[in-house]
């Protein structure tokens, strides 16, 4: 699959779309999802353009799973999760709807269900709040 420059991530990382910013570094970028599946969810996306994980240079995959971690263990901490489900899908076959690698750290509970992919949009007010937590928890590491 070819990437195209005018998908959403690679808007937000030319900073031509806002986002709410938990981390970034010279590889990667982390945010929060604006329709979160469940409180705390993060993205965190590689600064190269690729269309999914497959497309992705091995060293760009290495700096972004670092950062994936290093967030995944910040919101379980700011989020007091007994859980956190990472999730990569490539190609729309997979769930993919942004064509840009990304990949999804999701704070659970127990019992608690997840809101449905995409779908329910929240305040970037309350985005921020969450975000804060993140951005403490990460200051503690």
């Amino acid at each position: 699959m070819s990437y195209q420059t005018d998908n959403i991530f690679a808007r937000i990382l030319r900073g031509e779309l806002p986002c709410v910013k938990v981390y970034e570094d010279a590889h990667t970028i982390a945010f929060m999802d604006i329709m979160p599946q469940a409180e705390g969810h993060l993205l965190v996306i590689p600064r190269e353009g690729a269309a999914s994980l497959l497309d992705l240079s091995a060293e760009a995959a290495r700096e972004t799973i670092v950062v994936v971690q290093k967030l995944a263990r910040a919101a379980k901490q700011a989020f007091d999760a007994p859980g956190i489900q990472v999730v990569q899908m490539n190609g729309s076959a997979a769930g993919q709807t942004v064509f840009h690698c990304h990949f999804h750290v999701i704070p659970r509970q127990e019992d608690a269900p997840l809101r449905a992919h995409a779908t329910e949009p929240v305040p970037t007010e309350r985005l921020e709040a969450l975000a804060q937590k993140v951005r403490a928890a990460l200051a503690q590491t």
